[in-house]
């Protein structure tokens, strides 16, 4: 166990920063599902603005990388865009 003050408190901010990034990983993921689930286009639309909103804010905050939010991004864009 760490000795000293700064590494005490390093090691309780990583924590909180580690959770938080879950969470915003998490919440991302489960958006993406609706997405893929969602029956109306309009619907569609909407939930992938949002989606690829929080996919450059994650990527912006080196949560994910920045390559798989574009790949992701587009993914979910020919999804979307397709005509069934």
């Amino acid at each position: 166990m760490a000795n000293q003050k700064s590494a005490l408190n390093r090691i309780r901010s990583s924590e909180t920063k580690r959770l938080r990034n879950r969470y915003q990983l998490k919440t991302c993921r489960t958006f993406v599902k609706k997405l893929k689930g969602a029956t109306d286009q309009q619907e569609a639309e909407v939930l992938f603005k949002k989606i690829s909103s929080m996919l450059d804010k994650l990527a912006k905050r080196n949560i994910i990388h920045k390559n798989k939010a574009a790949n992701s991004k587009s993914t979910l864009a020919r999804l979307v865009n397709s005509p069934a």
